[in-house]
């Protein structure tokens, strides 16, 4: 299985369930996350703060790494 950022977000904050439980969403909504590696726009902040796991990693089209 392919270990995207939005999977790498959700180990980090103890699994899907809890991910969703620290953003205020669906456990459904992280499963589908997770599955095709898409985070939303509207959750890249609450998930980088919830995981740890850089904004750019998980959305490098809206937040490029500044060169």
């Amino acid at each position: 299985m392919n270990d995207n950022a939005a999977m790498r977000a959700a180990k980090a904050a103890g699994g899907q369930s809890a991910l969703a439980r620290a953003i205020g969403c669906t456990p459904q909504a992280i499963q589908r996350m997770c599955a095709t590696g898409r985070v939303p726009a509207e959750r890249v902040i609450p998930i980088e703060k919830a995981s740890g796991i850089p904004r750019h990693e998980l959305r490098p089209d809206l937040y490029p790494l500044a060169a």
